[in-house]
């Protein structure tokens, strides 16, 4: 006797969790909101904490000022490698200047009519060959300085004076957002739930400065069976009531189903339960008013369609 009311109680108990009764599967689950932890992209010490823990933000507003005092002397630094830079790949772009090549070419003409003078000497026997082979040494390193002038540089030495620019540009950019990270703002807008660092504190790169919950749009993962399944669709509509409003109900909507089977969560009290295998399926619900808090459990019922 014992052994049977103990059957259907655990029958009684598994038809409740899962709430179908042919048009609706109802299920609870505990509401969760999205959170980011903000963390400090550029090292310094704090300067100023403008916003504080239970404050809602928006978007883009300023939370935190790092000092940049350091950052400021090295975007400096960054800006004239930047210039010289820039000012030597113009020079390599635009060649030599008109005076050397007209230097160039007067040093190259004398060289030649010296050359064409020693010829005629050395004819004449009235210079020996070792000036004759001077003038012809002159000669030729006046001819090629001038048509290395003439020609300019080589496009390998313009490629490297090209990769010396783009190397100076993308540093003096790196150190520029270095500078603009200092003001920390929000990515998104939400309430501040934790602020992790205290004003004068030193903080390094990948330092948590806030958690930020997005509570205008809430999530709630319930737990079905493998024959509930097939009756749940995405973009179905799910309506959500809590203890702390009961004469209230939020319509959201399912926006994930797993297709995984895993182990009933292990907060379900009974071993029967948590031996089953189920699938879970995620409901979003907006929440203009912020009502819903994060971690309130939550009723949650999903009409099926009839088939």
């Amino acid at each position: 006797m014992n052994k049977t009311l103990a059957i259907l109680f655990c029958a009684a108990f598994l038809f409740g969790c899962n709430g179908n009764d042919g048009t609706t599967i109802s299920a609870t689950g505990t509401i969760e909101a999205t959170e980011i932890t903000l963390s400090a992209q550029s090292g310094g010490q704090i300067k100023r904490i403008i916003a504080d823990e239970g404050q809602l933000v928006r978007e883009g507003d300023t939370l935190l000022i790092i000092d940049d005092t350091d950052w400021r002397y090295q975007l400096e630094q960054a800006r004239g490698g930047y210039e010289m830079a820039e000012a030597q790949y113009r020079l390599a772009l635009k060649g030599a200047r008109e005076e050397d090549l007209i230097q160039a070419e007067a040093s190259y003409k004398n060289a030649e009519d010296d050359l064409k003078r020693m010829e005629e000497l050395y004819r004449a026997k009235s210079v020996s060959a070792k000036q004759l082979d001077d003038a012809k040494t002159r000669f030729t390193v006046s001819q090629q300085v001038w048509e290395k002038v003439r020609r300019g540089l080589r496009q390998e030495e313009i490629d490297a004076a090209r990769a010396r620019h783009d190397q100076a540009k993308g540093l003096l950019s790196s150190t520029q957002k270095k500078v603009s990270d200092c003001n920390v703002i929000a990515p998104i807008a939400g309430s501040i739930t934790k602020r992790f660092v205290e004003q004068g504190e030193l903080a390094g790169i990948g330092t948590a400065l806030y958690r930020i919950s997005d509570l205008s749009l809430m999530d709630i993962t319930i737990y079905v069976t493998e024959a509930d399944l097939p009756k749940v669709q995405l973009n179905q509509k799910a309506i959500v009531t809590v203890d702390a409003f009961s004469n209230k109900e939020y319509e959201g909507k399912v926006v994930f189903l797993s297709s995984i089977a895993e182990f009933t969560p292990k907060n379900i009290q009974t071993k029967d339960e948590r031996t089953k295998l189920v699938f879970s399926v995620k409901v979003k619900v907006p929440n203009p008013d912020g009502t819903l808090k994060a971690g309130v459990p939550a009723d949650v019922i999903l009409h099926v369609a009839n088939r």
